[in-house]
């Protein structure tokens, strides 16, 4: 046990030496009691005067203006956080995500022409059509936003639900999605279900139905074999499990022990975890996105160990 809380303490201080203030901010909020008001101090930063987010927020392209994805970003911070709607960050980003949606798909534009003129991995790469790849990701998400932060009438939560409408035809309709969209619609689902009798209402379908067929989709992204875990870019089960109430943390449980001992396991000697993707250019760009990454990713971590009760204390 010694040595596990020494791992921490290690972390700890590879955070506050080398990852961003902003996660460093994160980590001493929700794993040491910090202020949360020091989080969204170091958020703003990334802000722009539209009130949507750019800077590289998201490591993997540093588009200086603003982007839906890069909002989406900041978003999933404010949330973890519990931000209230009246702060001003919160008001400015639903500012921005009104005048960025588009309202004949439905969806934001998850890649930006601008994306190109400025250092990002190769999956960032705008080209014609390149929505087809992204549909509901981070769209789906970016509605939740919409719904959780604005008053039930206002022009927000209506464009929010509009966007409901789209995303889950869209769900409903396939077979197979790609991790990180079953995320954003997982993350939707947990706003919806303060919600649920809207569904009914403003789609074919009702909540239960939407969340059962998000749940499937899930499922079945699952790298669900430890062999390959750490060497391919299939999620594991904790990239879509998100806490112990998950109907698969109850379905799973010998593969969610496995994954919370791989985690425990591949902590380096600095106390982070070496990442298994990178742009594969090269460059000095890459490497910074790298060495940020790795506090974004002792952060997240981190918090699921906490949640499931396996901190190395």
């Amino acid at each position: 046990m010694g040595m596990e809380k020494e791992t921490m303490a290690l972390t700890s201080k590879w955070i506050k030496r080398n990852a961003r203030p902003l996660e460093a901010a994160r980590w001493h909020a929700l794993m040491e009691g910090g202020l949360k008001s020091e989080v969204i101090h170091y958020i703003r930063a990334f802000q722009n005067d539209d009130g949507g987010f750019g800077h590289g927020i998201e490591p993997d392209f540093w588009l200086p203006e603003s982007s839906p994805m890069a909002t989406w970003a900041a978003g999933q911070y404010l949330f973890e956080l519990d931000v209230a709607s009246k702060e001003r960050v919160v008001l400015d980003m639903i500012s921005y995500l009104l005048e960025t949606y588009d309202e004949e798909t439905g969806m934001w534009p998850s890649v930006l022409p601008e994306h190109n003129n400025h250092p990002h991995a190769p999956w960032w790469h705008w080209k014609e059509g390149v929505q087809q790849n992204w549909m509901f990701n981070p769209g789906a998400e970016l509605a939740g936003f919409l719904i959780h932060w604005s008053y039930e009438d206002s022009e927000a939560a209506k464009t929010g639900w509009v966007s409901v409408e789209k995303a889950v035809a869209h769900l409903m309709a396939i077979d197979l999605m790609d991790f990180h969209e079953v995320n954003c619609f997982q993350r939707l689902m947990n706003v919806l279900f303060r919600h649920k009798d809207k569904v009914a209402a403003h789609t074919p379908f009702t909540f239960e139905e939407v969340n059962a067929k998000t749940v499937l989709l899930a499922e079945r992204c699952i790298e669900k074999d430890p062999h390959n875990w750490g060497s391919s870019y299939k999620p594991l089960p904790l990239d879509l499990i998100h806490s112990p109430k998950h109907i698969l943390a109850e379905k799973h449980p010998r593969l969610l022990k496995e994954n919370l001992d791989f985690y425990l396991e591949t902590i380096n000697e600095d106390g982070v975890w070496d990442l298994t993707w990178d742009w594969g250019d090269g460059s000095e760009a890459s490497a910074v996105s790298k060495r940020q990454w790795q506090g974004i990713l002792a952060v997240d971590r981190y918090q699921k160990l906490k949640a499931f009760g396996r901190l190395p204390e």
